[in-house]
C-alpha cells in the first residue's frame, strides 16, 4: 500500500460514517415522533412514557450531531492530508508488526476509532490519538517500537512503514 491510497481510505470511512448518520437520523425522527405522539401524553402523574420518549429523542439527536461532526472531521482531514511521512501524525497510514510478526494496517484518524475498511486485500483499522494504541504510536518514526498497555497486558509493536 502507499500514500496515494489515503484519500480512498477516507472515502471508505466517510461512506461508513454516512451510513451511520442516516441510521441515526432515522432513529431520531422515530424517537421525535414517539415523543410528540398523542399516545405519549401522560394519563397519571406516574406515567413516564412521554418523559422517556423525550429523553430518547434528545439522545438520538445528539447521536446525529456526533455523526455529522465525525463526517466533517474526515472531510477536513481529506482536504489537508500530511505530505511528509517522517513521523506518525493524524492522517497517516501506518503498517505495524506485533511481537509475533502479525501485521496490522492502521489509519490514524481524528474520530470514529474502530471502524474497519478493506483496501487491496488488507484490513485497515481506524485508530484515534486518544486510544491506547494511538497514544503509543503518535510521533513515532519507522523502526521505533510502541509499548501499548491493554487491560493489564503490555503489547509491543514495531513501526514498519508510514505513508
Amino acid at each position: 500500500m502507499n500514500a496515494t491510497l489515503k484519500p480512498q481510505i477516507i472515502d471508505l470511512i466517510l461512506a461508513d460514517l454516512q451510513q451511520a448518520y442516516q441510521s441515526a437520523l432515522h432513529a431520531a425522527d422515530q424517537a421525535h415522533s414517539a415523543a410528540t405522539d398523542d399516545q405519549s401524553v401522560a394519563e397519571t402523574q406516574y406515567d413516564t412514557l412521554a418523559i422517556e420518549a423525550a429523553y430518547l429523542a434528545h439522545g438520538q439527536s445528539q447521536r446525529v450531531a456526533e455523526c455529522l461532526a465525525d463526517i466533517n472531521a474526515y472531510e477536513q482531514l481529506k482536504a489537508a492530508l500530511p505530505e511528509t511521512n517522517d513521523e506518525i501524525v493524524l492522517g497517516c497510514l501506518v503498517h505495524i508488526l506485533d511481537e509475533n510478526d502479525n501485521e496490522k494496517w492502521i489509519f490514524f484518524g481524528p474520530t470514529a476509532g474502530g471502524i474497519k475498511v478493506s483496501l487491496e486485500k488488507h484490513e485497515v483499522v481506524v485508530v484515534t490519538p486518544t486510544s491506547p494504541l494511538g497514544e503509543a504510536l503518535l510521533g513515532l518514526t519507522v523502526e521505533e517500537d510502541a509499548e501499548v498497555h491493554l487491560g493489564g497486558k503490555i503489547v509491543f509493536y514495531e513501526v514498519e512503514a508510514i505513508y
